[in-house]
């Protein structure tokens, strides 16, 4: 047999045999292997020891030959059971004297333990036979001993191997990198499987491969550490796959969770840097952040504005928020940046553009220093992709710009301005919505003028947020303003409004198969409210409440106290009356109306809410400040994200009218008395220096006090009043309301309302407990 087939020699059996085979010598291993000592069989012969006899002389083939030979047989051993055995004959020289007779040395092993053997032979020779996996043996101190074909698959790396560490031919870090890995397979005898590293050999530019790399221990007879076995695997392919795919969904949600245009491109800078490019520009048109379509202009130009630069070595060029002019075919097309290829920069950028529904939103500029390898096609695929996605959250984000600019201005022009001054109070306001996302929100405060110098103060809370709480509670504050413009007291305003909420609520409730107003069907309508009436003449204040929070008065030593108010249900609930209550707010200090967003806290303890507010109010009352940042000061210890529920507030200063700037006259009803409070008011109006307005106020209190005394009876009370605006007042105890109307030419009368609201400002009536007042205003000559 073919001398390859028995390839090891330890452990085997051995026996040395004379020219007539007999047994001479016996050793250890046959011993332990045959169950036989030696002093059994040294001078029998070896034939004995078979299983079959008649064998022999089959085996006998070329033993006279003096030539070795190998054969397989079986024996019985020392305890009489057969075992196949694979032996191998050799011939030993004989002595120089030739008188000596022929030896021969006999080995054997079991058949199994041969087979196995020449398994492992087999699996070793074609193990490093292979070209598509590396394979390299190292010895105890990482130096390598044998490898199957170059480690790696480019230039740099040494033909001979052997000796060679793996810093000699790899850059420092990788072979670091690498080494880390093996140490631990030699120091804890763990298999290390696929770990993954990047390797790059010195003289190589590029920027190197993707290995894959197993190992494991090798031990000597004893357990003797000797080296180990790795195995490198090229995985760079899937590698770059893998990271294309991971970077894909990276950018996908990064883009995906924002609704902000900036973000949005910064965003995707972060995301692209270093993953994809080590520079990375996101150019978006002008018009996609206030929300509009983008369109090139007459010149085919497209304003871009530099959102965002992702960069290792930090921004460079335009910095963000510049202007860029680009044509707009550049930013509705893919490939390289025509001004790179110019620069002779090459593949290593291209510029992707950013389009969706076929509207060119912007580009991105993508670039890989020099000593990285250029984008490869699928790199461009990935951005493209990329961009494909950007460009649909862009779009997505313009809409929402659009719509988001649009409600919040619908709110914010259903609001009163932040600030206001009148005779009665000077005023600061701020609404805060749940979510400063959306900005809308059902909560809202009002300023209302009332004639006579009064003024009227309203919050109020419409139930949930966003569209359609800030639509209705545009109609509710358009409905307030309405009803306070009849100077109806605060309970009988509650009244109507409640009304009006309930009517809301039978809307809500019809069906009137409109498939639209079926989806977008929200909770019942439901509202708070809270009305306040200042007069700066008398000092006095009327409030009524509907399901809201009573207000707070705050003195100007800082003391800080809730109105008692007995606050009727919410709007729209049962139509109970509402309860007035009468305040004198001190002159100089602070009413504070507000939502239950300000007092409600995590807890929901309204008790602790109002505290709290009480000591911020009396805080803003010791520092003295102007309203403005009073108001921002109460709201800004509030938590900085999202709120409970909308917070309003509004602290009004209060202000009072003094006494000298008003003068009252009581008449009898007899016409003969006009003419005395006409020189009355004529005298008072010279006093206060308004020469300017004597005459026209003659002839307005001529006409309103000769209808008094014609249409109601006496007594007739008439008022003056020097404010922003001089208000002429005539009180009677008559219920009705006076209607202004266009007298015929032939008509002799009519013509008196007509005449007054030709020579005043504006002029209405309004109801009192005890008759009616009619007004009307004059403006107050310039200083």
């Amino acid at each position: 047999m073919d001398s390859r087939r028995f390839p090891f020699v330890d452990s085997m059996a051995g026996a040395l045999l004379d020219a007539d085979a007999v047994i001479v010598g016996w050793t250890p291993a046959a011993e332990e292997l045959l169950a036989y000592r030696a002093e059994q069989v040294c001078g029998r012969p070896v034939r004995e020891l078979l299983a079959d006899r008649d064998s022999w002389p089959d085996l006998l083939a070329g033993y006279r030959d003096g030539v070795p030979w190998s054969g397989e047989t079986v024996v019985r051993d020392g305890r009489g059971e057969r075992l196949e055995i694979v032996f191998r004959v050799l011939p030993m020289a004989r002595p120089a004297s030739g008188d000596d007779p022929a030896h021969y040395l006999a080995l054997g092993a079991p058949a199994a333990l041969v087979a196995r053997w020449r398994q492992d032979h087999a699996f070793t020779r074609e193990l490093f036979l292979q070209d598509r996996v590396g394979l390299a043996v190292f010895d105890e101190q990482l130096r390598l001993v044998r490898t199957n074909t170059h480690l790696l698959p480019y230039s740099g790396v040494p033909v001979d191997l052997s000796g060679h560490r793996l810093a000699d031919f790899l850059r420092a870090e990788d072979a670091e990198a690498v080494e880390r890995h093996l140490w631990d397979v030699l120091r804890t005898g763990s298999p290390l499987v696929r770990a993954e590293e990047r390797v790059r050999t010195l003289d190589d530019p590029r920027g190197g491969v993707v290995m894959a790399i197993s190992a494991f221990r090798m031990q000597a007879d004893g357990g003797r550490v000797i080296g180990l076995t790795a195995l490198f695997n090229d995985v760079t392919e899937p590698h770059r796959a893998r990271i294309r795919l991971e970077l894909l969904h990276r950018a996908t949600a990064a883009v995906g969770g924002s609704l902000s245009v900036t973000g949005t491109g910064e965003e995707l800078a972060s995301v692209l840097v270093p993953g994809l490019a080590d520079r990375v520009v996101v150019d978006i048109a002008e018009a996609v952040f206030s929300g509009e379509e983008p369109g090139p202009d007459r010149d085919g130009f497209l304003l871009l504005r530099r959102t965002s630069v992702g960069d290792d070595d930090g921004p460079a060029g335009p910095a963000p928020g510049s202007p860029v002019l680009a044509r707009a075919e550049l930013a509705g097309t893919a490939g390289v940046d025509p001004e790179a290829a110019a620069a002779g920069r090459g593949p290593g950028e291209l510029t992707v553009p950013l389009r969706a529904r076929g509207l060119p939103l912007g580009r991105i500029t993508a670039r890989r220093d020099p000593g990285r390898l250029g984008f490869e096609p699928a790199d461009l695929d990935l951005l493209r992709e990329i961009a494909g996605r950007a460009s649909l959250a862009l779009d997505n984000a313009r809409r929402y710009t659009r719509e988001h600019r649009a409600a919040v201005g619908l709110q914010r022009s259903l609001l009163p301005p932040a600030e206001a001054r009148t005779a009665a109070v000077t005023t600061a306001g701020v609404y805060l919505p749940t979510d400063p996302a959306t900005g809308v929100g059902g909560d809202w405060f009002d300023v209302i003028p009332l004639s006579s110098a009064r003024v009227a103060l309203v919050a109020g809370d419409v139930v949930g947020h966003g569209l359609q709480a800030t639509a209705t509670m545009g109609r509710l504050r358009t409905a307030v303003r309405t009803l306070a413009d009849l100077d109806l007291d605060p309970d009988e305003l509650l009244v109507h409004l409640d009304d009006l909420v309930s009517q809301l609520v039978v809307e809500a409730d019809e069906p009137d198969g409109d498939e639209w107003r079926a989806r977008t069907r929200v909770d019942p309508v439901g509202a708070t409210c809270v009305y306040a009436v200042y007069d700066p003449v008398s000092g006095r204040c009327s409030i009524a409440a509907a399901g809201h929070p009573p207000p707070a008065v705050v003195r100007p030593d800082g003391g800080v106290e809730y109105v008692a108010l007995n606050p009727g249900p919410p709007l729209g609930v049962n139509g109970l009356p509402f309860e007035v209550t009468e305040i004198e707010p001190p002159q100089g200090g602070l009413l504070a109306l507000y939502t239950d967003g300000l007092i409600e806290g995590g807890d929901g303890d309204l008790d602790q809410g109002m505290a709290e507010l009480g000591r911020r109010l009396t805080d803003v009352m010791a520092a003295d400040r102007p309203l403005r940042d009073c108001v921002r000061q109460v709201v800004s210890g509030l938590p900085a994200h999202r709120l409970a529920d909308d917070v309003t507030l509004l602290l009004a200063r209060i202000h009072r009218v003094p006494e000298s700037d008003t003068a009252v006259w009581s008449i009898p009803a007899d016409p003969a008395a006009v003419g005395g409070v006409r020189e009355s008011a004529s005298r008072r109006l010279r006093e206060w220096g308004l020469e300017d307005l004597v005459f026209t106020t003659e002839l307005v209190l001529s006409e309103l006090v000769t209808n008094a005394i014609r249409y109601a009876g006496g007594p007739v009370e008439v008022r003056l009043i020097r404010a922003e605006r001089l208000t002429c007042e005539v009180s009677d105890p008559s219920a009705t309301q006076p209607r202004m109307r266009r007298a015929r030419l032939t008509d002799e009368g009519g013509r008196g309302l007509y005449l007054v609201a030709q020579l005043t400002t504006r002029w209405g009536s309004r109801y009192t407990r005890h008759g009616k007042t009619i007004w009307a205003e004059q403006d107050l000559p310039a200083a």
